[in-house]
């Protein structure tokens, strides 16, 4: 009787927080996925709210990049939807969480620009206290595994009518990372970095995944070093190879880089010993790992609260050039357009669609 008490009072305050949005006419657009192979519709949503320690952006730009794209096609079975896809982005500052630690207020004022990292990293859990941001356990835990924000719920909810008592189930929808193809979104603080006025809202969104995850793999990963010949596999979005040359400009490496292109089949291609079936499954040769010292080591990505800073300061340098990786630009209404041309391979280095 307890527990059916409280279930009714957090849904009456649902309501009431419901019905207050409407009477605001607050209501913003988002991209949302409801089923593999299916095209996303632009819904309506009411403004999200932000809590503690996160941040309400209005978002300017947001990275088509494949892993949206291997979401819509239904790659990712065990991810939650309906979803607001989307997950590298810019935007500016217009509101704080209530209780929001002062400093970051005083780092992330309203009206400053902002760019997210992809990953977002909670600040308290074992790893996030040892500065591995990327191994985020809160991360894992709450937005891939169940698609919302650290409290176990998202932030965005349709716009509608009727009994919202009845309704709130199926009027919420959650959150493909920070749900960045909306026009407004929640970010926890930890997951951005001040963007300067030096950089441009739409080119600076691939920082937070496209260049982050090609300079967490080089800087924290893959151990490499001035001299050392390199086998860049699945170069893929980062600009048939910029991306490889940006990071290793970055970190002082060498830049000659020699790109050889194949065509493969999707499944079971056989690869220098190595025979790739569905994503994660593979052959080798155990005695030549152990006796070469091979090793094969995984990396999802950068740190954002130490790395994505350190992005945009080089950015700043053309290191790497954004502007030159940036190849296609769509308008807000074109997101569809936009995910269509990358599965048909049409779209040759990175592409932007510009929110507002």
């Amino acid at each position: 009787m307890v527990v059916v008490f409280i279930h009714i009072i957090v849904i009456l305050l649902k309501q009431a927080q419901l019905a207050e949005w409407d009477c605001l006419h607050t209501c913003v657009r988002g991209a949302v996925f409801w089923e593999p192979n299916k095209p996303l519709i632009i819904e309506e949503f009411h403004m999200p709210r932000p809590k503690s320690g996160e941040i309400l952006i209005k978002t300017k730009a947001c990275g088509v990049c494949h892993s949206d794209l291997h979401l819509m096609k239904g790659d990712f079975s065990s991810y939650i939807s309906p979803c607001v896809v989307g997950h590298e982005i810019t935007g500016e500052v217009v509101e704080h969480g209530p209780f929001i630690d002062s400093k970051i207020v005083k780092r992330y004022p309203i009206g400053s620009h902002v760019v997210g990292a992809f990953i977002m990293p909670c600040g308290n859990c074992f790893f996030c206290s040892k500065g591995e941001d990327e191994l985020c356990e809160d991360f894992f835990a709450y937005n891939w595994a169940k698609g919302t924000l650290f409290d176990g719920e998202t932030r965005l909810f349709l716009c509608g009518s009727g009994n919202y008592a009845f309704n709130v189930l199926l009027l919420l929808k959650f959150m493909y990372c920070m749900g960045g193809l909306a026009e407004y979104r929640v970010v926890p603080a930890h997951a951005l970095s001040i963007l300067p006025n030096s950089l441009p809202y739409t080119e600076s969104a691939i920082l937070g995944c496209a260049v982050f995850t090609a300079y967490g793999a080089m800087a924290h990963a893959a151990e490499v070093y001035p001299g050392d010949s390199v086998a860049v596999i699945g170069i893929g979005g980062n600009n048939r190879g910029s991306g490889c040359r940006h990071c290793c400009g970055s970190l002082g490496k060498t830049t000659d880089i020699f790109p050889v292109y194949t065509k493969c089949e999707r499944w079971g291609k056989s690869c220098n010993g190595w025979t790739y079936t569905n994503w994660c499954y593979g052959k080798v040769d155990i005695n030549r790992l152990v006796r070469r010292k091979i090793k094969v080591i995984g990396s999802y990505g950068a740190k954002p609260r130490q790395d994505l800073p350190e992005l945009v300061r080089l950015a700043e340098t053309s290191i790497p050039n954004i502007s030159d990786a940036v190849s296609r630009k769509y308008k807000y209404e074109e997101a569809v357009q936009a995910f269509h041309d990358l599965d048909q391979g049409s779209i040759v280095g990175r592409a932007v669609i510009e929110i507002s």
